[in-house]
């Protein structure tokens, strides 16, 4: 592990990767990461409690038991990474990608998500209700069981996300995109849609349209 003290800031040359460095158990609250690098390292059971990430990349990572409560990442990724039973209550996605990462019984509420991308997603059982994922790119997500009750879809691209058994009664989809498979797989009753995706549903569900 090589940062104990202090907040480490980034430089102008592109910065070299930590690869397989250490961070188990490491108490690094506050931080402030700017273009870093890291390449499957480990972060379990770390407390990472409002760490500040810009620029940052975060490539095959274990995030196992981490503590990443009202930390706050700006255009910074977490690609393949494994967040099993994390905290990430508080915290700010801006500009970021999660493509790949698997989210498994993690605490993710209250949670920002904002302009990012959350393609291939692991979310199986997410419990994301109420949570305003507007305009997100969701593409090929994995959202089996998860609850969206009453979540903020507009504008998402749900398109190829695995949606058997998720709840999104009551959440409001218009503007998603959402295939046929999806619309046959979730619990849809009481969402809001425009009506492309109301004609949509009742194709996926062999209803016929028109005189």
């Amino acid at each position: 592990m090589t940062d104990t003290t202090g907040p480490v800031q980034g430089t102008e040359a592109d910065p070299e990767p930590e690869v397989g460095e250490d961070y188990r158990d490491a108490v690094l609250p506050g931080r402030s990461w700017v273009r870093r690098r890291f390449v499957r390292c480990d972060f379990s059971d770390a407390d990472l409690r409002g760490l500040n990430t810009q620029g940052c990349t975060f490539d095959e990572c274990d995030f196992t038991g981490a503590d990443l409560g009202d930390s706050q990442h700006l255009s910074s990724a977490l690609r393949s990474c494994v967040l099993r039973r994390a905290s990430l209550a508080g915290s700010t996605w801006r500009g970021c990608s999660l493509l790949g990462s698997a989210f498994v019984e993690c605490g993710l509420l209250p949670i920002t998500l904002r302009d990012s991308d959350l393609s291939l997603a692991g979310l199986g059982g997410a419990r994301l209700r109420r949570c305003d994922l507007s305009g997100l790119r969701l593409r090929e997500a994995n959202l089996t069981d998860a609850d969206l009750t009453r979540a903020n879809l507009r504008g998402a691209d749900l398109t190829g996300a695995r949606l058997h058994g998720a709840q999104l009664a009551e959440a409001d989809l218009r503007g998603a995109r959402v295939d046929a498979n999806g619309l046959r797989q979730a619990q849809l009753a009481g969402a809001r849609v425009d009506l492309e995706t109301a004609v949509a549903f009742a194709g996926a569900h062999g209803l016929v349209v028109g005189d």
